[in-house]
């Protein structure tokens, strides 16, 4: 016959024992933090318990301490935490464009679904959010890179000024392996180049040489001018500022990633 102060002493560590049990195998918090989310951004995949407009998507990007968030029409921001598992928002701020009338009535429902506190879930891969009827799944999007994207020229730059580009000409930049191939709105050409953290180096470019209207001939002149030995890039997002100092002025051409 075992001792009773033996039982008691058996029935501890088993007590104990199972409780270490329970921590090892109950599943891992799935709510993460904001330090955890800051420079992702997420793109919806689906919506259950709301329809969205056709053709639109939800946008959430974490940013420091601020939450942006677009719905087919203006771009909305403000303060966010994250709290026991649920995602409190601060009074957004909105930029002004008149849209379509179902876009934004969908600003309007996204604005009150995300400042009622929604639940969060994320393993950075995926985004969840979830409130009353409605549940809202989102993927990561995956950063953009300089090489092997095609990036299209939105403006130039002359100092501190920077243009939109020449009526309906296109302009435009892929590298690859070593070579970028170069629409310059009129003419196409290829230049080896070298790629560093931070620039670009240009050997001098094989260019087509066929007439050009004249807000081609414009665009191309700037491009040229930008993409001519050594140059500096910054790259955000899918938005990536190539600037110039060879001509003495500062040069440089804004793009976007299509």
């Amino acid at each position: 016959m075992i001792p009773r102060p033996a039982l008691i002493l058996v029935a501890v560590s088993v007590s104990v024992l199972a409780a270490c049990g329970s921590d090892r195998d109950s599943p891992a918090d799935s709510s993460p933090t904001g330090d955890e989310l800051v420079g992702t951004t997420f793109d919806s995949t689906d919506v259950s318990g709301h329809n969205l407009v056709p053709g639109s998507m939800i946008t959430i990007g974490f940013e420091d301490d601020n939450l942006a968030v677009e719905a087919g029409c203006n771009s909305m921001s403000a303060a966010f935490n994250i709290t026991n598992g649920n995602l409190d928002v601060g009074v957004m701020t909105t930029t002004e464009m008149a849209c379509d009338a179902a876009l934004m009535a969908q600003d309007l429902w996204l604005n009150d679904f995300l400042t009622n506190g929604p639940s969060i879930e994320s393993d950075r891969e995926m985004l969840t959010l979830s409130g009353g009827d409605v549940t809202i799944s989102l993927a990561a999007r995956q950063p953009v890179v300089l090489e092997g994207t095609t990036w299209v020229v939105t403006g130039t730059i002359v100092g501190d000024l920077v243009s939109t580009t020449p009526g309906g000409a296109l302009a435009s930049m892929t590298i690859t392996d070593g070579v970028a191939a170069i629409e310059t709105g009129c003419n196409s050409g290829s230049s080896t180049v070298e790629v560093t953290e931070t620039t670009v180096t240009f050997d001098p470019m094989a260019l087509t040489r066929k007439a050009c209207l004249s807000d081609e001939a414009a665009l191309e002149q700037s491009v040229l001018a930008v993409l001519d030995g050594e140059v500096s890039y910054e790259l955000d997002n899918d938005m990536l500022v190539i600037r110039s100092n060879s001509t003495g002025d500062e040069l440089g051409l804004t793009f976007v990633a299509s």
